[in-house]
């Protein structure tokens, strides 16, 4: 069995990943959205 310190550890890391995910994917579609305007 894994040792706990090392499970908190793992799930603050996947949550940080998760949230860098999730605001890299709403930062790209801003960035697509304003260069699909900016050539129109």
């Amino acid at each position: 069995m894994a040792d706990p310190a090392n499970i908190k550890a793992h799930e603050a890391t996947y949550f940080s990943m998760l949230n860098l995910l999730k605001y890299g994917s709403v930062a790209c579609f801003l960035l697509a959205f304003l260069v699909i305007w900016l050539i129109s």
